[in-house]
């Protein structure tokens, strides 16, 4: 009942610029907050928040150790190519991580790609079936670059497995809003180990659930 009152008022009315969270040198505001309202499209501020939960989960409950990148890393190797992004990981062996996540904006659409460095695999998890095979190549090719650059070791390509994750394999959403909170789901279950069990009749829940989480910064 507490919790339902405060996810409520902070998805209710008042100044949209009011900062209701910050940590990880991020702000979250009611403006932000609001996207995780039914059918609306989370943003960047939601999506990089929650990654960040993840990650602290994972140093303090002993879960597979995490690297994620935020929103940002993805368009900007796009663009520039790894000189780019090259200091995104001072102070971060990429290759002492077991997980790495990378969330993907494509325009209207947020998808997910998963580096497991145990076991050498880069997976692509997109909530509407649709394939990613050139992303899992770029993002191989971007570890690639940072091997040489930061270990001085080549990568041999033919040792990583690339998949894009089938439509069965993967809950996927029925409807053209929930691909964000999909993707954070989708990191939720991954970066624990655990199989991915929801469905989209989930979405309604985790919204709010995510809604009380980021104010509190702490999962449930």
């Amino acid at each position: 009942q507490a919790m339902e009152k405060e996810v409520s008022a902070a998805l209710g009315k008042g100044e949209p610029g009011e900062i209701l969270s910050s940590a990880f040198k991020l702000k979250v505001t009611r403006e932000d907050i609001c996207t995780l309202q039914h059918l609306r499209w989370l943003n960047d501020e939601v999506i990089n928040f929650y990654m960040n939960l993840l990650v602290e989960r994972s140093k303090r409950e002993g879960y597979p150790a995490l690297h994620v990148f935020s929103t940002f890393f993805y368009p900007k190797l796009c663009s520039g190519g790894y000189k780019a992004v090259r200091r995104w990981t001072r102070g971060v062996d990429l290759f002492k991580q077991d997980l790495i996540l990378v969330p993907i904006h494509l325009r209207v659409h947020w998808t997910l790609l998963v580096i497991d460095v145990r076991k050498k695999t880069i997976k692509y998890f997109d909530s509407l079936g649709q394939k990613g095979d050139d992303i899992c190549t770029t993002l191989l090719q971007y570890l690639q670059e940072e091997s040489k650059e930061k270990r001085k070791l080549e990568l041999a390509a033919s040792e990583w497995t690339l998949h894009s994750m089938s439509p069965w394999e993967i809950p996927q959403q029925t409807n053209g809003s929930d691909c964000g909170v999909f993707v954070c789901k989708y990191a939720d279950s991954i970066s624990r180990d655990k199989p991915i069990t929801f469905t989209q009749e989930h979405m309604p829940y985790f919204r709010r659930k995510m809604v009380w989480e980021i104010i509190h910064q702490q999962l449930l």
